[in-house]
């Protein structure tokens, strides 16, 4: 269990994971309790304690910008800190407050008693425990928050609010801030229902969740809809994007009824790769995978497609489902190529991988969730774990040629360019 809690000395390293661990959401009580008992009650206890920090200021210092509290009380300043959640300390940033009239600091009588150690019941935590190597985890999370003084319910009416208000803040926020360079689509399986999630990359590198819908398959009409409403709320495409896909007929073909000639198509060369050789034998499946794999990293345009013809002869001799497999949609996997830029940017934008990582990072919130109740939780569980993950993306690998994207992509695509917005993109 201390190993779940063991903030380093680092003050830097302990100040961005403290900031981490308040802004999860009170999902993780449910969603990772197998792999991290104690730390899924951080988040809830930390607000509960910020909840009862804050009460007590305001009772000596008064409302915020109001001289309303006790004559010469005064907010002072911000101070990291520590409190005992159980018998594991835990940082934490409070306000202190001052006497001005004493020219001293006043106590926080709750501040000083969460600083003892509390008696936890080992017996429930060890019963706990047991619950969770028995795969019972509704039970388990259910007595988890009583360990801490706050009951199921409160956890429940908690979450509901909070989630809800990030789902809102997700699906409402304006995108005409964003110079969106490039757009990666997928879905992600939610039992029964496929939650189709679109991620930007800005110039600048940066990636952006730009929302999601629930859909039953990555059908077109439905994949239609979902981008109309992405412009609909702002985003501008007018300048040139590139689409990542891994195939979906569905998500392309809404792409180009919604984006038209604003839009380029880049396939997944990983997802191209392993459709081809599922149609041949296992024993011949490794030599064609490195044959692609080989292929497909070659610089230039002209001598990729040279190698690809090659091994479209070799399969012809094999297997003909392979070969139809192969030309299906094979330009659009060679898109990089094409507009010169594979080497600088082919790490990142070749495959769906970005995404992918995202969809990994999502599973771990939500795939041990065997039971959804309604699609309102799927969406709102969905958006507090997007908005979670979020600020946490490293930007893509060779960001630096995102505006020598920007123009390969109106010249292929026959935009007008100007000059000057050009000149100022590749000198950022």
């Amino acid at each position: 269990m201390k190993r779940v809690f063991q903030i380093g000395r680092d003050v830097k390293a302990r100040k961005a994971r403290i900031n981490d661990v308040q802004s999860l959401p009170f999902d993780e009580l449910e969603m990772d309790v197998k792999l991290e008992l104690i730390q899924e009650l951080i988040p809830l206890c930390l607000m509960h304690v910020e909840d009862v920090l804050k009460e007590e200021v305001e009772a000596l210092a008064g409302d915020r910008y109001k001289r309303n509290g006790i004559l010469g009380y005064v907010r002072w300043t911000r101070q990291w800190g520590s409190v005992y959640l159980g018998h594991q300390k835990v940082p934490i940033l409070y306000q202190r407050v001052r006497d001005r009239k004493r020219d001293k600091e006043v106590k926080l009588r709750s501040y000083k008693r969460l600083q003892e150690p509390q008696h936890v019941d080992q017996t429930l935590l060890n019963r706990i425990l047991l619950g969770l190597s028995c795969r019972r985890y509704r039970e388990c999370s259910e007595a988890i928050p009583g360990v801490f003084g706050l009951s199921p319910s409160t956890v429940s009416r908690r979450f509901i609010r909070a989630s809800t208000k990030k789902l809102k803040e997700l699906m409402d926020r304006k995108l005409d801030n964003l110079d969106i360079v490039a757009i990666i689509i997928d879905g992600k399986t939610f039992k029964d229902d496929e939650m189709i999630i679109a991620l930007g990359i800005t110039i600048e590198g940066k990636k952006v969740v730009l929302g999601f819908i629930q859909a039953g398959t990555e059908n077109a009409s439905v994949c239609k809809d979902f981008l109309n409403g992405l412009l609909d709320r702002g985003l501008k495409i007018e300048e040139g994007v590139l689409c990542i896909l891994d195939g979906s007929k569905g998500i392309r073909k809404a792409i180009e009824k919604v984006f038209g000639r604003y839009s380029l198509i880049q396939r997944c060369q990983w997802h191209k790769r392993e459709n081809v050789v599922s149609y041949l034998p296992k024993s011949r499946q490794d030599r064609f995978r490195k044959a692609l794999q080989r292929a497909y990293e070659k610089p230039s345009y002209k001598d990729v497609k040279g190698s690809l013809g090659k091994i479209e002869r070799d399969l012809e001799l094999i297997n003909q489902s392979a070969v139809r497999s192969l030309e299906e949609g094979l330009e659009e996997t060679l898109t990089l190529h094409r507009l010169g830029l594979f080497e600088e940017l082919g790490k990142s934008l070749k495959t769906t991988n970005c995404i992918e990582s995202l969809m990994a990072l999502i599973g771990q919130k939500t795939d041990k969730v065997d039971y959804w109740k309604n699609s309102n939780q799927k969406e709102r569980w969905l958006a507090t774990a997007l908005l979670d993950i979020e600020p946490r993306l490293n930007r893509v690998k060779g960001y630096r040629y995102l505006p020598e994207l920007r123009i390969a992509l109106q010249r292929e695509l026959g935009i007008p360019q100007d000059s000057i917005e050009v000149k100022e993109a590749v000198a950022v």
